[in-house]
């Protein structure tokens, strides 16, 4: 089991630095407007990921692992979606765009409600959990649901502290992130990268 936790939490932390929809905006606002505003969202964007990981953990376990067809559809899915993902950011340009003025004068409070809603209007974010923490379930352990919840907390953990991070950096490298003519293309393939590893991990036995 530790082992399982360890592996997974390497996993989670390399999907939290690859740049995505939530860092990406935590990274900007966090630029546009200082480290605290980050901090504010990335605590809302994590806190929906607690009803992710219920849905999970409380609905789709017992069925996922009682039908191996729907596992391997999820599969399917997971796999398919992330390689959209990573066509659809090889497409796009490399540009980062940051906030206006207006989120200056948003409280904490009302980022925080905004990264919430912003990650539970995002169905995306429940397909992903069912295609990423059933795979670290361990067959003939501990009750599926209590795994899944186990995971879950590992994942909303490191990438809450990756995002926080990414937030107290950002805050204090904003001339840099602003006048850096190779940081956001490497951002962009490394997401491309990161993305279509974990849609071939998803897919091995």
């Amino acid at each position: 089991m530790i082992e399982t936790l360890i592996s997974f939490a390497f996993a989670t932390l390399l999907l939290a630095l690859s740049p995505g929809p939530d860092n990406i905006f935590v990274l900007t606002q966090s630029v546009a407007r200082g480290s605290k505003y980050g901090i504010a969202i990335a605590s809302g964007l994590i806190t929906g990921c607690i009803v992710h990981t219920s849905v999970v953990a409380l609905g789709f376990a017992v069925v996922i692992r009682d039908n191996e067809w729907l596992l391997y559809s999820i599969k399917i899915a997971g796999a398919i979606y992330l390689l959209y993902l990573a066509f659809k950011i090889y497409k796009s340009d490399a540009s980062i765009e940051f906030g206006d003025s207006k989120t200056s004068s948003q409280s904490l409070w009302k980022l925080y409600k905004v990264g919430i809603t912003m990650n539970l209007l995002n169905p995306k974010v429940t397909l992903f959990f069912l295609a990423l923490l059933p795979q670290f379930v361990i067959a003939n352990s501990y009750p599926d649901w209590i795994q899944i919840y186990v995971l879950g907390g590992v994942f909303m953990l490191v990438s809450l502290l990756t995002f926080y991070t990414i937030a107290l950096l950002a805050g204090k490298a904003a001339s840099f992130i602003k006048t850096s003519t190779w940081f956001a293309p490497a951002m962009k393939w490394t997401q491309i990268v990161v993305f279509i590893g974990i849609a071939v991990a998803i897919l091995i036995p």
